[in-house]
């Protein structure tokens, strides 16, 4: 069984909506499941018709579902906060005023938010009681960037774990006889922070890679088609394997007897939906898993359900790597 499931994609292809499916499978088959969003919309409110925040709440009317939603900015703040603090700990006064502001200037640069939003997300994972964690995430971009930080974080916590027991090495040799620095390497903060900043990102690495099953979104146009082979490459490049592809969004087939402007285009456009679909199918290994067509109504409660039995995913599969 896939304790992480995680749906991406491109901006607005409808992950919250499969996910949100998803999880209500996972619930209705008897599974233990939390879903969480980390879409700034916070649209899985919209899809369960109920607010939700950072903690885990249960779905009202539905029994073994509970969902979250993680807000990013709180959570960028919340990191800066925390860094600070950390920080402020470990230099003289005279130092903390220009601490902060590097790390305030830190917090400005583009990968800020990913790695405010991977502390939350895999501090998630690692304290979940739930049988399955369903991941509405954000688009497909930011996804990939956040998923590929463990291998990278690794190796630099190493190098400057490494720098840190040289740095306090040569204090000690510089101070013999004073038994202060002697007791340094032994307990020294920085050494201890950054030893549990990468057992964090081993343990991500990890679970991505041996507990976590990847499905992509797309819908039947050349841009998500593309968007998503290039997802597909950069998830098989860091071992992450794509379990299967849920195309939504499709355009419904007019009826036989319907002949008018508008059920001509309809059809025109199911047809070249049914190419892509082909495309689909032929040109990538993975293997469709829905197909979904627009609702006319927003996609919630016995529509949600709807959606949930199309979904050709196997609420207890295993990984197929």
């Amino acid at each position: 069984m896939n304790e992480f499931v995680f749906f991406g994609g491109k901006g607005g292809v409808g992950k919250t909506t499969v996910s949100s499916a998803y999880a209500l499978k996972c619930a209705r088959a008897g599974v233990d499941t939390l879903v969480v969003s980390t879409d700034p919309a916070h649209s899985t409110s919209d899809v369960f018709d109920q607010q939700f925040s950072d903690d885990p709440a249960p779905v009202e009317g539905i029994d073994n579902l509970d969902a979250m939603e993680i807000d990013p900015d709180d959570e960028v703040e919340r990191h800066l906060m925390e860094t600070k603090r950390a920080m402020g700990d470990q230099v003289s006064p005279a130092m903390v005023n220009e601490i902060d502001r590097q790390i305030e200037m830190a917090h400005q640069t583009p990968g800020a938010y990913e790695a405010a939003l991977f502390d939350r997300f895999v501090g998630v994972m690692r304290d979940t009681d739930y049988d399955r964690v369903v991941f509405d995430t954000s688009p497909t971009g930011g996804t990939l960037r956040l998923l590929s930080l463990p291998d990278l974080l690794e190796g630099w916590i190493d190098r400057l774990m490494h720098k840190r027991r040289q740095s306090v090495k040569l204090f000690e040799r510089a101070a013999i006889g004073n038994r202060e620095p002697r007791r340094m390497m032994e307990g020294d903060p920085i050494i201890a922070r950054l030893q549990e900043r990468k057992e964090l990102f081993e343990f991500a690495g990890e679970a991505l890679r041996t507990s976590a099953a990847f499905f992509l979104v797309v819908n039947p146009d050349e841009l998500s088609l593309r968007e998503t082979s290039r997802a597909v490459e950069n998830l098989l490049d860091a071992d992450l394997p794509v379990e299967g592809l849920a195309v939504n969004k499709l355009t419904p087939e007019p009826d036989p007897d319907e002949q008018g402007r508008g059920a001509r285009f309809l059809r025109d456009r199911v047809e070249t939906e049914r190419e892509r679909l082909d495309t689909l199918r032929e040109e990538f290994d993975q293997p469709v898993v829905a197909e979904i067509e627009t609702r006319v109504a927003e996609v919630k409660g016995s529509l949600l359900d709807d959606v949930a039995a199309e979904l050709e995913i196997d609420v207890a599969a295993e990984p197929t790597a």
